[in-house]
């Protein structure tokens, strides 16, 4: 019987990339995101590999549909080993200028979707007495960033889930782990949203943006998807992906050095 992974954002950039180094690595995989075509380009290449493919469309950041999802991929699998909580969003943009809408967009996304697929596998992981929960989430979730007070609070929140979660749940057979990936160079602009006082201050932050992504800090979503096979190969709690690497722990180290920086910088 065939291990099987559930993906969520996997119809693009490190959905995508991590959907198809699993099927080269022998798993059966479970697509899910907003767009039905994508994904079902996708479980082609995915198939096209040998392995199975499901691709269901779904909102992550509405909790029936999630249900849907998973309990969808049991009935077709009978067995789930692996969950990827991928899908997100980036925002872009000071405080005063962002609303609660944007607040809630993001936490529901960023966090509440892994929440609710979490909540929907762990009876199954429970009684199994195994499992992998992967939460990829950001540097930012290490370390604040220049205005991007949303973003950061939303990954903050994945972290602190993740590394509670593991607490509770490895002596119960289940590991759950972290992929912080620095920025990454995929359809990341596609699924960013940029706030200022105006239209021009929101067009700075987006043109920032893309230059950083087109520099050699920027990672690959090849880079990423090998740092998730990575924490679920050999049980690492935790992958900081890129120059994110090197950021958060000058941060660790000298806190008040780089918020000075950052702020000298942004």
């Amino acid at each position: 019987m065939s291990p099987t992974v559930i993906i969520t954002g996997a119809s693009q950039g490190i959905g995508k990339a991590t959907a198809l180094l699993f099927a080269q690595q022998g798993y059966d995989v479970v697509l899910a995101a907003r767009q039905p075509e994508r994904l079902e380009v996708v479980a082609a290449e995915v198939r096209n590999l040998g392995r199975q493919a499901l691709a269901i469309p779904t909102d992550v950041s509405q909790v029936e549909q999630v249900n849907h999802l998973i309990e969808k991929a049991l009935d077709v699998y009978s067995h789930i080993d692996v969950l990827v909580n991928n899908a997100g969003i980036c925002m872009t943009g000071p405080i005063e200028n962002t609303s609660l809408s944007d607040w809630q967009q993001i936490m529901n996304v960023n966090f509440w979707a892994y929440l609710y697929t979490i909540q929907a596998i762990l009876p199954h992981f429970l009684q199994r007495g195994t499992g992998t929960i992967v939460n990829v989430g950001s540097f930012g979730g290490k370390m604040p960033l220049p205005n991007m007070t949303a973003y950061c609070t939303s990954k903050y929140a994945v972290t602190g889930l993740t590394e509670t979660l593991r607490l509770e749940l490895q002596p119960k057979g289940i590991h759950v782990c972290a992929v912080q990936p620095s920025v990454t160079n995929s359809d990341f602009m596609e699924r960013s949203q940029f706030r200022g006082k105006d239209e021009q201050e929101a067009q700075k932050y987006r043109q920032q943006m893309n230059d950083i992504l087109n520099t050699a800090v920027a990672s690959q979503p090849e880079d990423v998807a090998q740092a998730i096979w990575d924490v679920v190969k050999h049980h690492k709690d935790e992958i900081v992906v890129g120059s994110g690497a090197v950021t958060t722990t000058v941060y660790r180290l000298f806190p008040s050095l780089m918020q000075w920086i950052m702020q000298k910088t942004s």
